[in-house]
């Protein structure tokens, strides 16, 4: 059995691009339910891994979410924003598998920013309370604290970026 890697993402570009994108993810979507399985786009050549499961477009903008099997799909997206000339914003975990991320292409350029096992270490569980322990404060849900983490890690690669 799978573990099921959630996925969010954004696609940005002109217009008649991001329709495009829209009517290829609902193709899917069609698919997925009339067939019971995970889909790809018709144009994605390796059938081996990156199906989309559960596809759900979000109101307004061109944003899914959707599941993948252990890992984020990146890319089968970056195929996709190849074929229609857009860029996109994907947020991605799968906490069991300690996968946690972003991916962002943009100009035809692929950055993918996640956590790493030691940044899992930073934070500790309490089964008694219920809570999780990170820099003397406690939080109801680790999410909170793994945002902060990425959001770390994004500003010290921006950071370089700049020096």
């Amino acid at each position: 059995m799978a573990n099921w890697c959630s996925n969010s993402v954004a696609f940005e570009g002109n217009e008649i691009a991001l329709e495009q994108v829209k009517l290829e993810f609902k193709k899917m979507q069609i698919l997925e339910n009339e067939e019971n399985c995970g889909q790809l786009p018709e144009f994605i050549l390796d059938k081996k891994r990156g199906y989309f499961f559960d596809i759900l477009l979000e109101d307004g903008g061109c944003i899914f979410n959707y599941q993948t099997r252990w890992s984020p799909n990146t890319e089968v997206l970056t195929q996709i924003a190849e074929r229609f000339n857009v860029d996109f914003i994907l947020d991605y975990e799968e906490i069991g598998n300690q996968i946690y991320g972003v991916s962002v292409y943009s100009n035809n350029e692929l950055t993918e920013i996640c956590l790493e096992e030691e940044d899992f270490e930073q934070y500790d569980y309490n089964e008694e309370t219920d809570t999780y322990f990170f820099e003397e404060k406690n939080y109801e849900s680790d999410f909170e604290i793994l945002e902060i983490l990425l959001k770390r890690k994004i500003q010290k690669i921006q950071s370089q970026i700049l020096a």
